[in-house]
């Protein structure tokens, strides 16, 4: 059988991918530099965290289906309305796939922060996502300062926010 082999390659080059991006992830260290990634938003901008040096970087990582993400965004976008001039930057990465760009659209429309498909945007450092709402966050001199794969409650409240990102952005110098 032909076909057969080409199948068994397949196989073997996809799960060879996972084991890779899920080596990446657990190769992620608190105050090393952070992993880049780019937001292909909805309307098309490109959005690279090596640009947002002089920022506080907030990853998430969400989805459409997940009730913990439709909890957890409207106070991510409230947090990140409230920081934007304390340099605070909230990158959107849905995991929904492009046939459901209508649904996301409709939930993007209510957040004060930029959001993008997964799948057209970059983000391979933070390895597969596979578990949501997960999000890191990168300091203004571009390490990582929190890393969601870790965390025991992985969606945010404001607590958390206010722990974890708050003493980050201080008074500190925001490029523009």
């Amino acid at each position: 059988m032909p076909g057969y082999n080409l199948i068994k390659t397949l196989i073997t080059i996809l799960f060879l991918v996972c084991v890779v991006q899920s080596a990446l992830a657990n190769e992620l260290m608190l105050g090393a530099h952070a992993p880049a990634a780019e937001l292909v938003t909805l309307d098309g901008r490109h959005i690279a965290t090596q640009d947002l040096q002089g920022h506080t970087v907030l990853l998430t990582f969400w989805a459409t289906w997940c009730e913990p993400c439709q909890k957890e965004l409207p106070l991510l976008s409230q947090y990140a309305a409230s920081h934007r001039r304390d340099g605070l930057v909230v990158l959107g990465f849905c995991l929904d796939d492009s046939e459901d760009l209508d649904r996301v659209r409709g939930v993007a429309r209510r957040l004060s922060f930029p959001v993008g498909l997964l799948e057209q945007s970059t983000a391979p450092g933070y390895g597969r996502i596979w578990h949501i709402p997960v999000s890191f966050v990168i300091d203004r001199k571009g390490r990582l300062r929190y890393n969601g794969w870790r965390a025991k409650q992985p969606a945010w409240n404001e607590a958390s926010l206010n722990q974890v990102v708050g003493p980050l952005l201080g008074k500190g110098h925001v490029k523009h």
